[in-house]
């Protein structure tokens, strides 16, 4: 025998007897009336011994098993039990006894227990979709064939009491079956002895090393059995170019990686062939023109090459690819490139590196006039000034260069400049220095030595320097002339900021009456903006408050108070995420006013920074179903450090929101489908934050 059982194949002699109780009592005279209590075992093996309890039961002439099997010879037979061999023709069904007082017919029905068994299988291995047969008794009882895992077959090619045929199903796998008579409660013979699928084998792989996008070819045995091959970094190939027995071939995919290949079967089974994939890399022969200039074309001639997907120049730096083909790729040289080797990436995950790399330096010839004031122009002549992005000059001032030719700048020298040596910087950074330096004449422009670096409209602010006697106008951002002044003398000079002055950091330029100028240093003017519509007003911290935050809270100190109403402070370290304050799911937001007009409006909020912000964003946040949008608030990175004098007023452009923190490429489009969280946190670093925060709000452009 090669099996075993599963579920209910034991024959315990009284498994299903019905337990009754003779009760007996003092009677004049003997009771003859036959009675069956009851019998068993059921189910019963066929050759079996079946047994009846009862009483009288030797008065039975006849037992009849079905189907009408009648047995007249018993085992024994007395007045409480009656044996009997159960004949090999008996099916499962009713058992009447035959008496002279009338036929019992059992309650319960007999069942039969039929000893289904294996005695053998052949061929122990086969491909799927090939016939094994399986040899054993009762076989015509089976109702299916289960092949591992759990893969039934329930349609047999032949099938009798001794003798089974099926096929292997195309997606089982090696292991032992399971034959099911198919039975509510089923009986389940397991096999003994493991039934082996066939699995393709690899003997040859070529070409290798192989290049992506061509062809590859397996050979070996029972390859037309292949679903899937999967090459390393788990690219899946399921489309073949030819598929037999005995070969495969392939196309291999762009971004497939060295590694050995495995091929999967129907039956999610993974065969593993040897030895290793290696993708071929590109072979860089030649760089052209070398030196390139950044913003030219680089022309890069070798094998292989239309495997290149990028090209990183020299400080990271990403060029375009153009007229890829295996031998020529042409790459747009980046304009903040540095001179470096430049290393070409491949879909594989590959990368070759080319040999240096030089990088055309624009060349200064000449300077006019080289005896000036400031204020006045300098030309600049040379070859390849193109790439020049800014021009520093002694003295520390510097002017950025828009537009310029090739062989020619002109450009304005900055007050403050002193005589000395002309600098001109690059896209990529680099400086390149004029031969002869520039002499500084002495001007009537006056110089300030002295001033308040934020000031706020309607204030008074006092210059202090030298021949301010000499200014016709001061002009503050937004082109306001101041039109109110105070003490005016050589050395002093009182201006009061206008009122309608352009709120935020700029500069004052300084008219003389010779119409030379000069400009100050960055100042900020401080101030908030009046709230336009209040309807469009999100957060303000009176009857717009908020619902959760890990730092801060609604405050009303008359002394911080923009308008006597609360405002929203934090006075805290912070280090990392901090929460300030946020509401969700629409709740007082006027996103549905906006809607899809995101262009026409912006943000707006007060802010109050009472000690220095060092470090760390301020971030605003709008979610909902359309995306996650933030916009990152930091004026003291590039100072390192921001101190407001009073309140001022932030306005952000809804479109300059955007996915990824505020860094990526998605941006609203309807703010009506911000129904999740809005508010504001502190993250991205650590500082003191001890701020006053008020009157959040959207405002339509004018």
């Amino acid at each position: 025998m090669i099996n075993k059982f599963k579920g209910w194949l034991a024959f315990p002699v009284a498994c299903l007897m019905v337990a009754g109780l003779l009760i007996t009592s003092c009677q004049k005279e003997k009771d003859t009336t036959i009675v069956l209590n009851s019998y068993g075992p059921s189910p019963v093996l066929r050759g079996g011994e079946l047994k009846f309890i009862g009483n009288n039961l030797d008065l039975v002439t006849k037992i009849v098993l079905p189907e009408n099997i009648e047995v007249t010879t018993f085992v024994s037979k007395t007045a409480g039990l009656l044996s009997i061999t159960v004949p090999e023709s008996t099916t499962s069904g009713k058992v009447t006894l035959k008496t002279p007082q009338g036929d019992i017919v059992a309650k319960t029905l007999l069942k039969i227990s039929e000893p289904i068994a294996i005695t053998g299988i052949a061929p122990l291995t086969a491909r799927p979709g090939e016939v094994i047969t399986i040899s054993g008794t009762y076989l015509n009882l089976v109702k299916s064939v289960i092949f591992p895992k759990n893969k039934p077959v329930s349609v047999f090619d032949a099938q009798s009491k001794t003798e089974l045929k099926v096929k292997i199903p195309a997606d089982a796998q090696t292991g032992i079956i399971v034959l099911s008579n198919g039975e509510q409660e089923p009986i389940l013979v397991e096999s003994e002895i493991t039934v082996g699928v066939t699995l393709p084998v690899v003997t040859q792989i070529s070409p290798n090393p192989v290049k992506a996008g061509t062809l590859l070819t397996l050979q070996g045995t029972n390859l037309d059995l292949v679903r899937d091959v999967v090459f390393g970094g788990g690219t899946k190939v399921t489309t073949f170019t030819s598929k037999t027995q005995v070969k495969l071939e392939l196309l291999v995919p762009a971004n497939a990686k060295d590694g050995k290949i495995k091929l999967v079967v129907a039956s999610e089974v993974e065969v593993e062939a040897s030895p290793d994939v290696v993708i071929a890399v590109p072979v860089i022969a030649g760089l052209s023109p070398n030196p390139v200039k950044n913003g030219g074309t680089l022309t890069v001639s070798g094998t292989n090459l239309d495997l290149i997907t990028s090209a990183t120049f020299g400080g990271g730096k990403t060029g375009t690819l153009s007229g890829v083909s295996a031998t020529e790729i042409k790459v747009s040289v980046p304009k903040d490139a540095s001179a470096a080797a430049v290393v070409f990436g491949t879909a594989s995950g590959k990368s070759v590196t080319s040999g240096s790399l030089s990088l055309v330096v624009p060349v200064i010839t000449g300077l006019a006039p080289y005896e000036l004031k400031t204020n006045a122009s300098l030309t600049i002549t040379g070859t390849d000034l193109d790439l020049t992005v800014q021009a520093l000059f002694a003295g520390g001032t510097s002017v950025t260069v828009t537009s310029p030719a090739e062989t020619e700048i002109v450009v304005t020298v900055p007050s403050g400049t002193i005589s000395g040596p002309v600098k001109l910087v690059t896209t990529n950074g680099t400086e390149v220095t004029a031969s002869e330096p520039i002499t500084i004449l002495p001007s009537n422009v006056p110089s300030i030595t002295s001033m308040p670096l934020t000031m706020k409209p309607g204030q008074m602010i006092t210059l202090i320097g030298d021949k301010l006697n000499l200014l016709a106008d001061v002009i503050f951002p937004g082109e306001v002339k101041a039109t109110m002044f105070g003490e005016k003398t050589a050395t002093k000079l009182e201006v009061i900021v206008p009122l309608t002055v352009k709120k935020g950091k700029g500069k004052i330029k300084f008219v003389t009456i010779e119409n030379q100028f000069s400009d100050s240093p960055e100042v900020m003017i401080t101030g908030v903006d009046p709230i336009k519509d209040p309807t469009l007003v999100f957060f303000n911290f009176d009857n717009l408050n908020s619902w959760w935050g890990d730092a801060g809270a609604a405050e009303n100190d008359p002394a911080l108070s923009l308008d006597g109403s609360n405002y929203w402070r934090v006075n805290k370290a912070c280090n990392g995420w901090t929460g300030l304050f946020w509401r969700n799911g629409k709740n007082d937001f006027p996103a549905d006013k906006i809607g899809t007009d995101v262009a026409k409006y912006v943000v707006k909020f007060d802010i109050n920074i009472l000690e220095p912000i060092t470090g760390g964003q301020l971030r605003v946040r709008l979610k909902g179903s359309e995306g996650d949008f933030w916009y990152c608030w930091a004026p003291w990175a590039a100072s390192g450090s921001y101190k407001t004098d009073g309140w001022i007023t932030v306005t952000i452009p809804i479109m300059d929101f955007s996915d990824n923190y505020g860094s990526g490429t998605n941006k609203p489009s309807d703010l009506s489908k911000v129904d999740s969280d809005f508010g504001m946190a502190f993250d991205a670093g650590a500082s003191m934050v001890n701020i006053c925060l008020d009157n959040l709000r959207f405002e339509l452009l004018e």
